[in-house]
């Protein structure tokens, strides 16, 4: 198992960058925050086992976490499904949350007893039918993704016009409906998607119950914020809303089990990357002409991770990450976002590629910095280092963890 070390984020930002020539960009990982995550979500929604979103942070030492404080996991292939049984996880614990799976998958699943997996169209009935009759299928629906950054919907979900058609199938075709899920995007921007989606959600139940089946498991799926999220929602409000709704439209279903699927909301906060200037360039404000002499001049800097590697988020996710100083002229400051460093200048910050769409802060402001500072951002667990990739030959940045709980210590 990877060190892990006592102290928190900004102690081992400052230990990492005392090693002799440190100059190589890396994440800090709090796995205290992912715990205080879980505690936060078994406080506000008691009812609903978290299944956490592997795709979104299959970090080793996050899996092997929340395993052990009982949250189940949301895998989309044969890959995921090895990693997490491979840390103990129960076949039952583990939804394979993919609407449209290759046969080879389903084969994987059926021969390791993970039998619940979602569809929303005839075609993988009949795929299930041929490849894994027996397992516990869960149909996915359409819901209003219209508040999230990431529509989902634009792939999968089936309407509520064809639900009552595919139920019909799935009957003739002998396979076991055993429940409904939706997701209401990634990135959701508005709690009352949720209450909207449950309202649906009983409306299949009911389809269900007219054709003869039992359904027993009600998966909310994921879009739940992270601790500090860019939209301004939060998760307490996204709860009252959810357990309101839940408690509306399932009165009558006690003992029905309910799972989401949520991923940001576990490791966002909880992973923050340090990376080194290795080049600036100073420029005429906006533009990338040499100064004039008679104006302030602006900054360009050049960082060694990118948009083709952690910062893959700006591209895929839609997200906006800002800089902090992390040392200023060689001095470790781990400045507040907030912070007054004297003088600023306009200044954009730069991959290390040599592709011009590498671009991690076209414009900000941030005071004058050399080649061999540091910058810092916050927030960076989902969906950055999962997604990398080593173009143009440069390396994936390293991992460094903190347990701010002792849960792995």
């Amino acid at each position: 198992m990877p060190r892990i070390s006592h102290g928190n984020i900004a102690d081992a930002l400052q230990a990492k960058l005392s090693q002799p020539d440190a100059e190589d960009a890396f994440f800090v990982a709090d796995l205290g925050e992912v715990a205080r995550q879980f505690y936060r979500w078994v406080r506000h929604l008691p009812r609903v086992q978290p299944f956490f979103a592997v795709k979104c942070n299959p970090d080793p030492l996050v899996i092997k976490l929340l395993h052990r404080l009982g949250a189940g996991f949301d895998c989309a292939s044969k890959a995921e499904i090895q990693q997490v049984l491979g840390e103990g996880a129960q076949p039952s614990n583990i939804v394979y949350a993919h609407p449209c799976k290759p046969a080879s998958h389903l084969r994987f699943a059926k021969a390791n007893d993970v039998a619940m997996m979602t569809f929303d169209n005839a075609d993988e009935l009949y795929k299930l039918q041929q490849q894994y009759p027996g397992a516990k299928a869960i149909l996915r629906i359409l819901t209003d993704d219209s508040h999230s950054l990431c529509q989902l919907g634009l792939k999968f979900g089936a309407a509520l016009d064809t639900t009552q058609r595919l139920l019909a199938t799935a009957k003739q075709l002998g396979i076991n409906v055993v429940g409904v899920s939706f997701h209401v995007g990634s990135g959701c921007q508005s709690e009352h998607a949720f209450s909207d989606a449950v309202m649906r959600a009983r409306q299949v139940f009911d389809q269900a119950a007219a054709l003869g089946f039992n359904l027993e498991l009600l998966d909310i799926g994921g879009g739940f914020p992270g601790r500090g999220d860019a939209s301004g929602l939060a998760f307490e409000d996204v709860a009252r809303v959810l357990t309101a709704a839940i408690d509306k439209y399932f009165a009558d279903m006690p003992s029905l089990r309910i799972i989401a699927e949520p991923g940001r909301y576990f490791v966002a906060s909880a992973f923050t990357l340090a990376v080194n200037i290795v080049a600036r360039r100073q420029v005429g404000v906006l533009n990338n002409t040499a100064p004039t002499g008679d104006e302030n001049p602006a900054f360009m800097y050049y960082v060694n991770d990118g948009v083709y590697g952690s910062f893959n988020c700006i591209m895929f996710d839609h997200q906006h990450p800002v800089p902090r100083v992390l040392t200023a002229n060689s001095q470790f400051i781990n400045a507040p976002a907030d912070a007054q460093l004297g003088m600023m200048f306009e200044s954009s910050v730069w991959g290390p590629t040599c592709d011009s769409i590498d671009c991690i802060m076209p414009s900000g402001m941030l005071p004058e910095l050399q080649i061999g500072d540091w910058l810092v951002f916050d927030g960076m667990g989902a969906y950055t280092n999962c997604a990398a990739s080593r173009f143009n030959g440069f390396r994936l940045s390293d991992m460094v963890y903190v347990d701010t709980e002792g849960m792995l210590l």
